[in-house]
Order: C-alpha cells, then sequence, then structure tokens
C-alpha cells in the first residue's frame, strides 16, 4: 500500500509539472465553458425561462460548473492515448513500480486540475453577477460533490484512452460528450423537454449533480415530480460512487492487460 501510494504521487507530480510548464493547456480546457456561458446566458439567455421570477444566470451557471466537470473525462482521456502512444505507458509498465500507479495518479492529479478549473470557473461567474446564497459550509459541499462527479469520471476517461486506438478516435469522443452533458438540466428543466427526453435527461448523472448544486449553493431549482428529482442530493453522491466502482476497477484491469 505505501509503495502503491508513493508511486501514484509520483505520478501526480508528474502530470502537474506538465500544467505548470504548458499553462496553455488550461486556457484551452476553459474555452469551452466561457464561451457556453457567454453564448447560453447572454446570446440565448433572454429568451430563456425556467420559471416565473426566476434569473437565468442563477440557475445556469451551477448546471455550467456541473458540465464543465462531466466534460473532463475527454481530456483525461486525451492524455492517455498520448502517453499511450509516445511510449509513455510502457515505460511506466517496465519499471518496478505499483501497476494501479499509472492510473490513480492520473485521476488524483485530473481531480486537483479541476479544482483550478472550478476556481476559475466561479471567478467569472461573480464577475457576470452570479451569487451563492447557500452559506459557506452549503457552497463547499456543492463544489465536492461537483469534484466528485469529476473523480468518478475520471476513469471513465483513463478507460476509454486504454481502449481507443488513436488520438484521432480520442478527439471524437466529443461526440459522446457532448449529448451526455447537454441532454441534462444543465440549461433547462427536463420538465420543459418531450416527455421521452425529459426522462433520459432526468435519470443523467449530470443532472442529479446539478440539481444538487443549485440547491446547495441556494439557486433556483426546477425539481420535477419523479423521484429521481426529489432526492438529486442523494443522487449526486450515488451516481458517481456506482461509476467509480465499475471503471476504476475496469480500467485498472485494462491497463495490465496491455499488450507488451
Amino acid at each position: 500500500m505505501w509503495w502503491a501510494l508513493a508511486d501514484c504521487w509520483t505520478i501526480v507530480r508528474r502530470d502537474l509539472g506538465h500544467l505548470a510548464k504548458q499553462p496553455s493547456l488550461i486556457a484551452w480546457q476553459l474555452g469551452f465553458p466561457v464561451v457556453s456561458v457567454l453564448l447560453f446566458v447572454y446570446v440565448f439567455g433572454s429568451a430563456m425561462v425556467v420559471a416565473e421570477g426566476v434569473d437565468y444566470t442563477s440557475y445556469a451557471m451551477p448546471g455550467m460548473f456541473t458540465m464543465t466537470m462531466a466534460f473532463g473525462f475527454m481530456n483525461t482521456a486525451m492524455a492517455v492515448v498520448v502517453d499511450r502512444d509516445r511510449g509513455i505507458t510502457d515505460r511506466f509498465r517496465s519499471m518496478p513500480m505499483a501497476p494501479s500507479a499509472v492510473v490513480t495518479g492520473r485521476g488524483v492529479s485530473d481531480v486537483l486540475h479541476a479544482g483550478l478549473d472550478l476556481v476559475v470557473l466561479v471567478a467569472i461567474a461573480l464577475v457576470i453577477g452570479w451569487r451563492a446564497e447557500g452559506g459557506f459550509l452549503a457552497g463547499a459541499a456543492a463544489l465536492g460533490l461537483l469534484l466528485l462527479l469529476r473523480f468518478a469520471l475520471v476513469w471513465v476517461g483513463v478507460l476509454l484512452g486504454l481502449v481507443v486506438r488513436n488520438q484521432e478516435a480520442a478527439g471524437n469522443l466529443f461526440a459522446l460528450a457532448f449529448p451526455f452533458g447537454m441532454i441534462s438540466s444543465v440549461f433547462t428543466p427536463p420538465e420543459l423537454m418531450p416527455t421521452w427526453l425529459g426522462t433520459i435527461a432526468a435519470w443523467n448523472p449530470v443532472s442529479a449533480t446539478a440539481n444538487a448544486v443549485r440547491e446547495l449553493f441556494g439557486n433556483p431549482v426546477a425539481y420535477g415530480e419523479g423521484w429521481i428529482e426529489q432526492n438529486s442530493l442523494l443522487m449526486a453522491v450515488v451516481w458517481p460512487l456506482l461509476i467509480t466502482a465499475v471503471f476504476l476497477p475496469w480500467a485498472v484491469r485494462r491497463f495490465r492487460g496491455l499488450s507488451r
């Protein structure tokens, strides 16, 4: 266990060192959510009506935080593919290190990176007028739920990065991430969607986290009558734990099974 933790921390320091030497990567990864804020809040926001008397900025920003955490698995997958194609993964596998360290190290470093992303996004939200009204402890809990979702989806990204053939295929994962993030309550309540699509959106793990952080931040929440929406706080914890329980051991087994 000691060496597994020590090797994990070595990988974390290596990944964070790349960010320190290439800060443009942070700006690039934040580009999409920043553009989305401008698009949905300022371009479409004036036409969006969530509920009578509800300020759309207060509704949309927690959803934007959640979407950024959800889309992060694409960056994880791309980083894993790049290391694999450059032979770095094979180099790690040839070293006397814990087999799980490469996978878990990537997960920890990505969560730390996600924390930095959240700090920047919250700062942008405050500038455009968003406010958290739920108090310090509730706000901290909301940020914890956002990072928990990111932590769970890291393992999905690691697995996909080990499965896809090349970097071009990893880039095409946006076709998978886009509906996963958008068919949810991020920008509009599922009740305003067609029934079949609203059901899918309501059961999306992204919706559970988005609604839960809205409640904790003290922002407007457009709850439906279904059980899944009435228990968003519970499901914002259950969904990530289920995803982690499935994809973390799967990703580790896939890494161990790579051909030499």
